[in-house]
């Protein structure tokens, strides 16, 4: 059987060295790691797009941009070098400043969004990347392969591709949430028609969690008054049926508890432990992005502080910050709040013998499976997010049980709900009274829930995960 899996970002990236040599370098993720335990036996093809100069070097080294057939050791990888100023426009301006906005309930709407002739050049951009996408597809499958689309990037794909290739039977997978109608509205009415009719092309389309795919369903009935079947979860529209999917990915614990056992991170956890002595670890892993709700995060560990100084000098609140979309100018903006209120932070309560507070913005995975294991506290308090898996690892490596701070908004939340800790995540004292409330949980009731949460967190593991999907084309 043939399988064909489309994404904007492939399992291996390329960079060039200041000689202008190339490096290659695996990915991570739970894509990536489902697709490797379930390829055996699979004769499976993997389209992406070119991120990079590296990439675009490597793309250009086959003229079909496969990498495998370049020399390079990754399976069947078809890279696409989409001309740089459409991938521009398509993945900045439409999916990551227009579809992300809308998914995460971000705009300012009193200023923003703002459809005008420029956002209609951007989409023409979306769609020829889309079709790009589409094209490569109908090439490389054999008759009867299952395809499976990746995620908002390629909401047009699976409608394109069903115009190229009736034969071929199509899944698409969001991993965003699913915007309600009223805020799914904001689109432009022919794009957000558009945008839906694109993901019904397929035959089954899959959400991370029930209240997503119960929004996509509200979208279809409101936007396109196509035929909704609540109970059997099918959207009728054009006189085709799609099936509506719920696969809520978890982790693989075996893989990650291996992960975390090797040298780089038992020396991390060892620095960790010498700036933290004997005080309570909060902790906080995120993207510098703006759903991750940061800011209004270590503003609740302020509250903290401000209201509860029994806490002083017996607590230190760890954030990682990974970089995130740093060529978009609100980004890098919402970076320098995060790093002003941290030091803010310091001034106010810092001691000559106490930090309250350790940011880091930079990138070190070693770094955040050592803080996993040492936290008393995590906090996931996004305005919203698809599913959010570092919910999910925190419990798998905690060595001593850990407390979990977590947004309703969070995907995650309809599986972990029963032992967190929740909060709304516009509120910041309700968060900060419950920060208060983990750090006095007592040991017992740490492990009883992180155990619990754990076992959650690993029941629909990559592998499983992605094969469900694949079984659901069947």
């Amino acid at each position: 059987m043939q399988v064909l899996v489309a994404s904007n970002r492939g399992p291996v990236s390329f960079s060039l060295s200041e000689e202008g040599a190339l490096s290659m370098r695996r990915g991570g993720g739970g894509l990536v790691s489902g697709l490797a335990s379930v390829a055996a036996g699979t004769d499976l093809v993997w389209v992406c797009a070119a991120l990079s100069e590296g990439d675009r070097l490597a793309a250009r080294q086959d003229p079909y941009g496969r990498l495998d057939r370049a020399g390079h050791e990754t399976g069947a990888v078809r890279m696409l070098d989409i001309p740089e100023k459409t991938f521009h426009r398509a993945y900045n301006s439409i999916a990551n400043s227009t579809l992300w906005f809308v998914h995460h309930l971000l705009y300012d709407t009193p200023n923003e969004p703002h459809f005008d002739s420029t956002f209609r050049r951007d989409w023409q951009s979306y769609e020829a990347y889309n079709s790009a996408f589409a094209d490569a597809l109908a090439q490389d499958a054999e008759r009867g392969a299952k395809v499976v689309v990746q995620d908002y990037h390629l909401a047009l794909v699976p409608r394109m591709l069903r115009e190229r290739r009736p034969d071929l039977r199509v899944a698409h997978f969001s991993h965003t949430p699913w915007a309600p109608p009223e805020y799914f509205r904001l689109l432009p009415d022919d794009i957000a028609v558009e945008v839906l009719e694109g993901i019904l092309g397929s035959d089954h389309a899959g959400f991370l969690c029930d209240r997503w795919a119960e929004a996509f369903l509200d979208c279809c009935e409101s936007v396109l008054d196509a035929k909704v079947d609540r109970f059997a979860r099918t959207v009728r529209h054009r006189g085709r049926t799609t099936r509506i999917g719920v696969h809520s990915l978890g982790v693989d614990g075996a893989d990650l508890r291996e992960r975390a056992a090797r040298d780089d991170v038992a020396e991390r956890r060892a620095a960790l432990l010498e700036q933290i002595g004997d005080r309570q670890l909060i902790l906080r892993i995120d993207r510098t992005e703006l759903s991750k709700n940061i800011v209004r995060g270590l503003a609740a560990y302020w509250e903290l502080l401000l209201h509860h100084r029994e806490w002083h000098g017996r607590v230190v609140h760890v954030a990682f910050a990974y970089p995130s979309r740093t060529d978009l100018p609100r980004y890098r903006d919402y970076t320098a709040a995060v790093e002003r209120l941290a030091s803010e932070i310091n001034d106010e309560f810092g001691t000559e013998d106490w930090t309250p507070l350790i940011l880091q913005v930079k990138d070190d995975y070693a770094r955040s499976l050592a803080a996993f294991r040492l936290a008393d506290v995590l906090v996931v308090n996004p305005i919203r997010d698809g599913m959010n898996l570092v919910a999910k690892e925190g419990p798998i490596l905690s060595e001593k049980g850990c407390a979990l701070v977590l947004s309703r908004e969070a995907g995650a939340a309809g599986e972990l709900a029963d032992d967190a800790l929740m909060v709304n995540p516009y509120d910041v004292s309700q968060t900060a009274a419950k920060l208060n409330q983990a750090l006095l949980m007592s040991s017992e009731e740490r492990r009883r829930r992180t155990a619990a949460l754990a076992d959650a967190a690993t029941a629909l593991p990559p592998g499983a995960w992605f094969a469900e999907q694949l079984a659901a084309l069947d």
